[in-house]
């Protein structure tokens, strides 16, 4: 038999074989997504806490939960002020400048700050104790632009306070302003207030739970009469 002959031979030996592989390639690499796809907490193998570590990425500085959430309500408070307290400062008066940023306070809040909160929790409603108004609906933006209203409100107090006791320890003069407003010390406030309207909120509706409890089993304990 001529070389050519053998070649062909072998040409055709080699074609099925590389059929069958390819075959079982695509069913091996088919069964593996389908692996996947279906993979949950019943059918995975236990992996422990030491293995996840060595492929998770992690930074040697640590910061809790709770700070982050605080410095995004931060940064939003701080950034209204800095583009309408700062931004329209020079072109409204007062009472205009405070009902503008009390608006644009509300419709951030709802709008921006809640919607992050909630993308950011590890469950759903797990932040919602960081908000006034958690549930989102018609009746939310209204809301949190009253609320909105109230917090800057108590920071203009604040604000004026503040400047009255430097003024007076200062002996500097009636119309002087050493403590301007400014995005870092707005923020700080707003958050302070904002969090202590929030946790008044939250003792109110402990203590209403409190006494309806208290209603209900001094109702159930009432003797019957005949």
């Amino acid at each position: 038999m001529s070389p050519k002959g053998k070649a062909g031979k072998n040409r055709n030996r080699q074609q099925p074989d590389r059929a069958e592989s390819s075959a079982a390639y695509y069913e091996l690499k088919t069964r593996a997504v389908e692996d996947l796809v279906s993979a949950n907490e019943e059918n995975s193998p236990p992996v422990s806490p030491e293995e996840i570590r060595k492929y998770t990425s992690r930074s040697r500085l640590k910061v809790a939960d709770w700070v982050k959430l605080l410095a995004i309500k931060w940064w939003f408070a701080a950034a209204v002020c800095f583009f309408f307290l700062w931004g329209l400062g020079t072109y409204l008066n007062l009472l205009d400048l405070l009902v503008i940023t009390g608006v644009a306070l509300g419709f951030v809040t709802d709008l921006l700050t809640n919607p992050v909160l909630r993308f950011v929790a590890p469950a759903k409603g797990a932040n919602d104790r960081w908000m006034m108004y958690p549930k989102k609906g018609f009746i939310s933006l209204p809301l949190n632009v009253l609320h909105s209203g109230l917090v800057l409100f108590l920071v203009y107090t604040a604000y004026n306070a503040i400047n009255g006791l430097v003024i007076s320890l200062g002996g500097m003069e009636a119309t002087s302003v050493p403590v301007g407003v400014e995005p870092i010390l707005f923020g700080l406030l707003y958050l302070g207030f904002d969090l202590l309207l929030i946790t008044l909120k939250h003792v109110a509706q402990n203590m209403l739970k409190d006494a309806e409890k208290k209603v209900n089993s001094a109702g159930g304990k009432r003797p019957v009469q005949g």
